[in-house]
């Protein structure tokens, strides 16, 4: 248990430690080649293990025929759960693009009653959002000029230029919705691994399952911490997104070895609770490292880099989901 929170601790805290640092900066070439290995981990935990885990929990001969060996449940269910996350997805993103404009609104009203009606109007005060590697401090920055001037003059301090144009939302703030969308994938299905891990006894099995989640909960952790450092989040909040990621496994652990002896895996509870849960958790993880990750990231514009710099995250990708695909053959 304390090799996988480790694990899980240094995978979460590698991105967010790092962000100050040049090698580790959400925009260097080791962070986007890590981060590409880490969204192919994640789309094989969803493909190779949930999925399959769930596809084995209810076509188990323990269920009746009617209706789970007659329906392919566990695609269904994982649909509905890709389905269903797309659409937790674009409210939340809506939610988030309202109320940064609301606050943008805000900000240039302030700005615009305190230069005076006289001398500012709307079109004439700019805000800039200051990235947290440049300034710890989230509020808007604001610049403004009166139109009286017939030359241009510098206004304080330098600033850095918003992203994207006029009204565009920063990346930002699609990273906030990304990042909590993920940890909500991640932390479900780390429960049910949890479970699994602690209500085993036997050592065979526990040995190579421990090995296959600290590989898996670091790099899960650092395309989560990744999430979390682009996201911008204040220094509090971040830190108890990553402490929820790290402490969940464990936490399942602990509760499995409580109900160990009492615990029976080939109830038709427990295979029908286990078989959804790992199906929507499959949906989640397969939507989310697909969309959220990878078309983000390889067709987003993100990928600005050198053509070498680009093939190392396509290798990074594809190796990333065949280390994890590998190791099924032992857990």
């Amino acid at each position: 248990m304390a090799t996988i929170l480790v694990a899980g601790v240094v995978g979460v805290g590698l991105p967010l430690a790092g962000r100050k640092r040049r090698a580790l900066r959400t925009d260097s070439a080791a962070f986007v080649a890590a981060k590409a290995f880490a969204a192919g981990v994640i789309l094989a935990t969803g493909f190779v293990h949930m999925l399959h885990d769930a596809e084995h929990a209810l076509s188990s001969p323990c269920l009746p025929a009617e209706p789970w060996r007659r329906f392919p449940f566990p695609g269904f269910v994982a649909m509905a759960a890709a389905l269903a996350t797309l659409v937790l997805d674009f409210l939340a993103t809506r939610f988030y693009e309202r109320k940064h404009r609301a606050e943008t609104a805000r900000v240039k009203a302030d700005a615009a009653a305190a230069l005076g009606a006289s001398s500012a109007s709307d079109d004439d005060i700019t805000v800039v959002t200051v990235t947290e590697d440049e300034n710890e401090n989230k509020a808007p920055l604001l610049q403004g000029h009166s139109r009286s001037h017939s030359h241009p003059h510098a206004h304080g301090h330098e600033l850095v230029q918003p992203e994207g144009g006029e009204g565009e939302v920063p990346a930002h703030v699609r990273s906030i919705v990304v990042s909590q969308i993920l940890e909500m994938g991640i932390v479900s299905h780390s429960v049910i691994i949890g479970l699994s891990l602690g209500v085993s006894r036997s050592p065979c099995t526990i040995r190579p399952l421990v090995a296959a989640l600290s590989f898996h909960q670091f790099f899960e952790g650092f395309a989560l911490g990744g999430c979390i450092a682009q996201a911008q989040f204040k220094t509090l909040s971040a830190a108890i997104m990553a402490c929820f990621f790290a402490i969940t496994t464990p936490a399942g652990i602990v509760a499995g070895a409580g109900v160990a002896s009492f615990y029976n895996a080939n109830s038709l509870r427990a295979l029908v609770v286990e078989g959804i849960l790992d199906s929507v958790s499959a949906g989640i993880l397969i939507y989310m490292s697909l969309v959220d990750l990878i078309a983000a990231d390889f067709l987003g514009g993100k990928m600005t880099g050198t053509l070498r710099q680009q093939v190392m995250a396509y290798v990074a990708l594809f190796l990333g989901a065949l280390s994890m695909s590998s190791l099924a053959i032992w857990a």
